[in-house]
């Protein structure tokens, strides 16, 4: 449900801001299926709990360079939304 629900909100969404909440979701998505995939598999190990909290620095890290990209981009066209991308072209 939440990969369906991100990928939802990538395509209908045309605000930079809720394409980044969109691949949140999907990101999330794939640390709720590495936790459950190892709870089945392999009850006794804590694999899955590892790769999600690496996933979720992971995601961190790139909430924060994404944010900083459109702050910029507002900063020069007073606007997120993402067809006015075309313009950042050289």
């Amino acid at each position: 449900m939440l990969l369906a629900a991100g990928i939802a909100t990538i395509i209908t969404k045309r605000n930079a801001l809720g394409i980044l909440i969109g691949v949140e979701l999907i990101i999330n998505a794939a640390a709720v299926n590495f936790v459950a995939f190892n709870r089945f598999v392999w009850p006794d190990m804590i694999d899955g709990q590892m790769f999600a909290v690496f996933i979720i620095v992971l995601a961190a890290a790139e909430a924060a360079i994404a944010l900083a990209i459109f702050l910029n981009f507002y900063n020069n066209f007073d606007v997120i939304d993402v067809d006015k991308a075309n313009e950042l072209q050289g």
